[in-house]
């Protein structure tokens, strides 16, 4: 049985890679990089331990005792974690981030990439097992957009696109031809409370791939928590890019969608 490294974040994706890549026969042997990394992953993967994000010795010493060649990242780690200090990195760790240009998503994943690739650790692209989570162009909901929505997620998928080509964010937030919020090292949560508030109800929620979008890392994503927020915030819509975005929980989003009034859309 093939062997696979899952280095897990928070949220529902990394428990439904585990289930996807069991149901295929792989042997997963998952990493909790997160305190609330979604328990479900314990019972979704073979092998389950956890090391801080923060601990890359570790973490590559884990992986090289376990004999693995392939691995992924998968869920969600913010780098406001690094700024807050609410991790500290070890030695490896900080010497490297002290040695990069920037500090950009991209920069940063990229030197996890080469980190895996010393020990003989490939990346692969985390869409391979789980494609049926990006969903094709269309509304998901009962209720179609209104006129005025379909022109906010229009005008925020070339935001987002604008965005993610300048390596800052995934997420924006539009009303009325607007933009409300933009995602930065906050997280996409946080712009959506942010920009929602700010809209005082009717925002538009639109999550795109970056044009130079890396399928080992990073590939927008949204599920449960995304929709929670909107509801807490008014949001009436929600857009993501058709066939490059992950919906994770898809059931639940879409109920929770259908019993707030809010439309969703792949475009």
């Amino acid at each position: 049985m093939e062997k696979v490294a899952l280095l897990a974040g928070a949220g529902h994706l990394p428990v439904e890679f585990a289930g996807a890549a069991r149901m295929l026969g792989y042997e997963v042997y998952a990493v909790a990089l997160l305190p609330d990394t979604d328990q479900d992953l314990k019972k979704a993967a073979a092998h389950y331990t956890e090391i801080s994000i923060a601990h890359l010795d570790a973490i590559l010493t884990y992986l090289k005792e376990n004999g693995i060649t392939k691995a992924t990242m998968l869920g969600k780690v913010t780098k406001e974690m690094l700024f807050a200090g609410k991790v500290m990195p070890d030695a490896r760790l900080m010497q490297l981030i002290l040695s990069l240009p920037d500090r950009k998503d991209d920069t940063i994943m990229m030197m996890f990439v080469r980190e895996l690739a010393k020990i003989g650790v490939q990346a692969f692209d985390q869409t391979v097992l789980i494609r049926k989570l990006m969903p094709h162009r269309g509304v998901l909901t009962k209720r179609q957009p209104t006129e005025d929505e379909r022109q906010d997620m229009e005008f925020g998928l070339t935001m987002a696109r604008e965005l993610g080509r300048l390596d800052v964010g995934q997420t924006v937030v539009v009303k009325n031809r607007a933009v409300m919020a933009l995602e930065a090292i906050e997280g996409t949560d946080a712009c959506i409370r942010r920009g929602g508030e700010l809209a005082r109800g009717g925002a538009v929620v639109v999550k795109a791939a970056k044009p130079q979008q890396d399928n080992r890392f990073d590939v927008p994503a949204v599920g449960l928590k995304t929709l929670e927020t909107m509801v807490e915030t008014g949001a009436s819509a929600l857009a993501i890019e058709a066939d490059k975005t992950l919906l994770v929980d898809r059931e639940r989003v879409i109920a929770l969608a259908e019993a707030n009034n809010i439309t969703i859309a792949a475009i």
